[in-house]
């Protein structure tokens, strides 16, 4: 089963799924995409570890190259986050754009191709009306591509909002 969450941010995506993911059987993967950028992002790393820690994930930090992965078993996988994902892929450390697309679109289908569940949490972005670069345009345009492919692709969505599951395509989990 294949499971995309989408929601704003701060909409309770990351505990929804980890609730989710606790319905299936060992074993639990986390893959981890996001990087470290500061202290802000240390302490979301953090709380994002100690939610998680006693619910029998192993976790692999991957912030690119997820199509890389190699499963010893099936299991869930927990894939947080494609926004992340994106733009590890999209901008490299000097600042360099690349078109990440079709990189992503393959590595997300060869990991899900090695589990038996993947739960995979994004954002809604683009919808705020606001002005922005040209490469935060290009951004927001390619990950709002990924999220309508694999929207499409999936077996189930659910929209978050206010910490409240919206199904928008499938049957409950």
């Amino acid at each position: 089963m294949k499971i995309l969450l989408t929601g704003g941010s701060g909409c309770g995506k990351s505990s929804y799924a980890e609730k989710l993911v606790m319905k299936f059987p060992l074993p639990r993967w986390y893959v981890a995409t996001m990087r470290s950028y500061g202290a802000e992002s240390e302490a979301k790393i953090a709380r994002h570890r100690a939610m998680r820690s006693t619910k029998g994930f192993e976790t692999i930090e991957s912030q690119t190259d997820v199509g890389a992965i190699d499963l010893s078993q099936g299991g869930t996988v927990l894939l947080e986050c494609l926004c992340n994902l994106t733009a590890n892929e999209m901008f490299d450390d000097e600042g360099n754009e690349r078109d990440p697309y079709e990189k992503i679109l393959r590595d997300v289908r060869r990991l899900a191709s090695q589990a038996d569940n993947l739960i995979l949490v994004t954002n809604d972005v683009g919808s705020d009306g606001e002005a922005y670069s040209d490469s935060t345009l290009r951004y927001v345009d390619t990950l709002g591509r990924l999220n309508r492919a694999f929207a499409a692709e999936f077996d189930t969505v659910y929209e978050l909002v206010c910490g409240i599951p919206l199904l928008v395509k499938g049957e409950e989990v």
